[in-house]
């Protein structure tokens, strides 16, 4: 999952004189990037002190607070972004993010529509959605999100794993394969696209695919994925 900023950075040493608001603005954002979050929210803070209207570092302050895992407070800031200005895409999506953390499906939906409308070329806003939406149980919309994302960017594994995931919940086993064997083609350390594969070869095909469907979930367990075992152990024992 990606946050946006909608900034470059400028690592800057302050000079003897006060600092500007750039330069506050650029230091927390260096911060930000650096790992230092709590460092980072109070060069913010700063900034935010000597101008309230200050969106870009509400903004850029609930990205701390969400890379903390503090997830109301990062809405919280947020929403004081959103309250500021609407017109801007980047606190939705942010907030989305937050509450897709929180497992509040439907709220990061909301967000990410209005983040969407704001800005449609925005390719992260359709992925977020999607695992959203697969989150609700919404399949066909979770599928014709990533199928946009995966116009844009045909290589992106994950994106055919979750595909994958939400085809089954649609009850597209067949479809489901491709979208899965897409995925370990292009990312072969993915342990969870291992096990769905060789779960869904099983449970559809039974003994005609058992080689195959035995294959993924051994590798599976060898890539870590614990739950594989106990199909393993069931299914896969001469």
């Amino acid at each position: 999952m990606r946050y946006c900023l909608g900034i470059f950075i400028l690592v800057m040493a302050f000079g003897a004189c006060s600092p500007t608001d750039e330069e506050l603005f650029q230091e927390g954002v260096k911060e930000l990037e650096s790992g230092d979050y709590p460092k980072s929210i109070s060069y913010f803070d700063r900034l935010i002190e000597r101008d309230a209207q200050n969106t870009s570092a509400l903004n850029a302050k609930g990205v701390a607070y969400f890379e903390m895992q503090e997830w109301d407070k990062a809405i919280e800031a947020f929403n004081a972004s959103i309250q500021l200005d609407s017109t801007s895409y980047k606190p939705f999506f942010n907030r989305g993010n937050a509450y897709l953390e929180k497992k509040e499906y439907g709220k990061a939906v909301v967000d990410y529509n209005f983040a969407n409308g704001l800005d449609p070329q925005q390719g992260d806003i359709y992925y977020n959605r999607g695992l959203a939406l697969l989150g609700m149980e919404s399949y066909e919309d979770a599928i014709f999100d990533f199928d946009i994302v995966l116009q844009g960017t045909p290589d992106f594994a994950q994106a055919h794993f979750n595909k994958g995931k939400a085809q089954l919940g649609n009850n597209e086993p067949i479809a489901a394969l491709e979208s899965l064997i897409r995925s370990t083609d292009l990312d072969p350390r993915n342990g969870a696209a291992y096990y769905l594969l060789g779960v869904t070869e099983l449970s559809v095909f039974g003994d005609e695919k058992k080689i195959d469907g035995c294959a993924h979930l051994n590798k599976a367990l060898s890539l870590g994925f614990g739950e594989a075992k106990s199909w393993i152990d069931e299914f896969c024992k001469e």
